[in-house]
């Protein structure tokens, strides 16, 4: 309860929840003694992916007893989720220590949330030195807060694509302009490329980062992976390639992000990262809301023996690799989801094939999100759509047979309000 009275308190110091400038994170850094500038880190840009990548190189660095600081937004369940540190989350007592000691360095001052938030982060993080810190960029990366580093160990651009629309002008809502705001700031380090949903998109990628000399790693020019047969895949770089296993999360999107995680931890030679690693690390992988299935709780139970996924795609390159993933089911699918008003809702909603049901909702305690009732009027292309108001209705309101699976899936919000319901 206190820690939640410190956060709304937070949130109040600011008029707008993103303003998109570094003046304020600098200043408050300063006054903290610039500890963004004592640390070591990777950072994560793109649109999709980026959480994928950071978990699938958390679960290889543990497995070298290489500790990780890891700051990731949003959070699913609760704030912790952001902050952590030595491996593990602050728990509410830490994280309110840490937030006094950031509002008393403010004294007042306008900044916004999240740029608390990131302060609070390096901060914490400068306590560690020695550890790799993981860290994924919000919006944009250009105005980001996170975006005051010096140096940096890597960057990492995964999937890009078309999102957060609403904060770009009216002549510049483009992919390019999204590339651009990612990609022309990025540190001279080494630049790890993720795949990419097309060539055009590839190549204004090299082009905004053709002046950065950085080391450059680009998937299918300088590391690849390959399915093969038995139950394992292959990656292959400069360095080599290695056979293995599955990992233990869904999709073959989950794939391109794991071989980038690996791709970005052999070209930092100095981590020692060996195969064994890799092997091991990768099926210990903890991904919250990324195509998670869910298999005990009370939403389970109303489920029964049937499959019950959620996952927190929002945008249309995330709906694009989750339908890939259904598409290799051989079973009925039925979707419930719940979208936030900014989206391109009939965009996303595109690129669903051989849905056998579609039931809106709303997401509770999100006043910017979409009405399910209009969501159903937006999407009523969909010959087999409803409304209900509540998750526990649309779940019990589908006629499921044997070998069908539900997938809650539009946003993060609904995917966090899903778990804790769980």
């Amino acid at each position: 309860m206190k820690l939640q009275k410190t956060v709304n308190r937070l949130q109040k110091l600011h008029p707008k929840e993103i303003d998109l400038s570094l003046d304020r994170i600098k200043k408050l850094c300063k006054r903290l003694g610039n500890p963004q500038d004592k640390i070591k880190a990777i950072s994560i840009v793109g649109t999709n992916g980026k959480y994928s990548t950071i978990q699938a190189m958390f679960a290889i660095l543990k497995e070298a007893n290489i500790k990780c600081n890891i700051y990731t937004s949003p959070h699913i369940k609760n704030i912790n989720e952001r902050f952590v540190f030595n491996n593990h989350e602050l728990n509410n007592d830490e994280l309110e220590s840490l937030f006094e000691e950031i509002e008393n360095a403010n004294n007042n001052e306008p900044v916004t949330f999240f740029e608390i938030l990131t302060a609070a982060y390096f901060l914490k993080a400068s306590q560690y030195s020695d550890n790799i810190n993981l860290i994924e960029t919000g919006l944009f990366h250009r105005f980001d807060a996170t975006n005051i580093l010096k140096t940096n160990l890597a960057n990492i651009v995964t999937s890009i694509g078309l999102d957060h629309l609403d904060w770009l002008p009216e002549n510049e809502k483009t992919v390019e302009k999204i590339i651009y705001e990612k990609t022309s700031t990025l540190l001279n380090s080494n630049i790890i490329v993720a795949k990419q949903s097309s060539e055009e998109i590839i190549e204004s990628i090299k082009k905004t980062i053709s002046n950065n000399n950085s080391n450059k790693s680009f998937h299918n020019e300088d590391y690849s992976f390959a399915m093969k047969e038995n139950d394992f895949f292959y990656y292959e770089d400069q360095l080599g390639g290695i056979k293995l296993p599955m990992p233990n999360v869904k999709g073959q999107f989950q794939l391109e992000n794991i071989s980038t995680a690996i791709a970005t931890l052999r070209t930092l030679k100095d981590l020692n990262i060996k195969d064994e690693h890799i092997q091991k690390g990768i099926t210990k992988i903890n991904s919250i809301a990324r195509l998670e299935e869910i298999k005990s709780g009370k939403l389970k139970e109303l489920v029964k023996k049937h499959q019950l996924f959620v996952d927190g795609s929002h945008n249309p390159l995330g709906a694009k690799v989750l339908n890939e993933y259904l598409e290799s089911l051989n079973c009925n699918k039925h979707i419930i989801i719940g979208m936030m008003a900014n989206k391109d809702h009939n965009e996303y909603m595109s690129y669903f094939k051989d849905i056998s049901s579609l039931t809106t909702i709303d997401i509770p305690n999100q006043p910017n999100s979409i009405k399910g009732i209009e969501l159903k009027e937006k999407l009523n292309n969909f010959i087999n759509i409803k409304y209900k108001e509540s998750i526990y209705e649309a779940i019990r309101s589908i006629p499921v047979k044997d070998n069908d699976i539900i997938l809650i899936t539009g946003s993060l919000y609904l995917a966090g309000e899903v778990l804790n319901l769980n």
